[in-house]
């Protein structure tokens, strides 16, 4: 299947779909420069919005894993984020920590009564209401069996309650939020532009066999002079979703993301607005509402949680000098005062 602007024939954008799944997508890019395919693949692995679990409430757990670990695991649990732009940011939002416009509510209950070992699935998450939709929060379950993944085992007598609290985020903050398990990405697979260096032993050619993206292209030809003015115009894109949002989305949420990007930087330059340190357009508006990471402490960046002393040892006496404040400014430089 291949989709192309007709208007500008050879000189526009061109994307060839090669193979197209309900978790996968591999396709071509044409015409377009290497800055804007990287830019695109990068986009795509941390700046889509989605959802996660980011707050876990534990009543109870006598089960053999500790809360921290039943937390990080509900974490990684992917969400459906279909029409997220229906969800919040929670720093958006009004209310005081988290509401039915900037979050969805997911709960879990489960004892083991039996004798049998008890597999807590993600199809147990509960789901609260109301909620932003009708698909956003909900947990994503793809195995033909229709269980999810597994949370945790419990024997008899023990139980897990907790109550979760889902927020639109990107993967630029945490992993938690990638859309995506893996992008692959290739071009010039014959490494006509000399980009790689291959180390080997004996035969290149042996150790370093070629990519199925090479069918798509001429090899070179032997004795052919090296073009020093070629450059990179087909890209390899290879795309698996973690099934929270479709690969054609990925794709399309991408170029939005992007765009809105540019546009930024674009209206930020013709209009002269003002940036603040947190990368919030004062003037253009442009951060607001596109996703962004969380907003530093301060006019210069992160600060450490170890503001009033530090860690003491167990014998009431600073056994090494304690990082009293620490911060990176927009530079890479870094403050330290002890």
């Amino acid at each position: 299947m291949e989709y192309e602007n007709m208007d500008l024939d050879e000189i526009g954008p061109r994307v060839t779909v090669r193979e197209a799944g309900n978790a996968n997508v591999d396709f071509t890019l044409n015409n377009v420069s290497l800055a804007f395919a990287n830019s695109l693949r990068r986009t795509m692995l941390s700046e889509i919005p989605t959802m996660a679990i980011d707050l876990v409430e534990i009543n109870g757990n006598t089960s053999v894993l500790p809360d921290e670990f039943i937390a990080h695991r509900l974490g990684l649990i992917p969400l459906n984020s279909k029409s997220i732009e229906d969800v919040l940011y929670t720093r958006d939002c009004d209310c005081d920590q988290y509401c039915e416009h900037c979050s969805v509510t997911l709960s879990l209950r489960a004892k083991c009564t039996g004798d049998d070992i008890m597999r807590v699935y993600a199809r147990d998450l509960v789901v609260a209401e109301p909620r932003p939709n009708e698909w956003v929060g909900k947990p994503v379950i793809s195995d033909s069996a229709g269980l999810g993944v597994v949370i945790c085992k419990l024997r008899k007598g023990q139980e897990v309650d907790f109550k979760c609290v889902a927020k639109k985020g990107i993967a630029k903050e945490h992993a938690k939020w990638a859309p995506t398990s893996a992008i692959g990405f290739e071009y010039d697979p014959w490494n006509k532009l000399r980009h790689l260096d291959y180390w080997y032993e004996e035969d290149p050619a042996k150790e370093w066999p070629k990519s199925k993206n090479a069918e798509w292209e001429e090899p070179p030809q032997e004795d052919q002079p090296f073009d020093y003015n070629a450059t990179a115009s087909q890209f390899y894109y290879s795309i698996e979703s973690v099934g929270n949002l479709e690969p054609d989305s990925i794709v399309q949420q991408g170029i939005k993301v992007l765009q809105q990007k540019l546009a930024t930087v674009l209206q930020d330059l013709s209009d002269g607005g003002d940036t603040n340190t947190n990368g919030d357009m004062n003037d253009a508006g442009g951060y607001d509402n596109g996703p962004r990471s969380p907003d530093a402490g301060g006019d210069h960046g992160y600060t450490t949680p170890y503001l009033n002393g530090g860690a003491t040892s167990a014998w009431g006496v600073d056994r090494h000098p304690t990082v009293r404040h620490l911060t990176v400014n927009l530079d890479g430089e870094v403050e330290c005062n002890l």
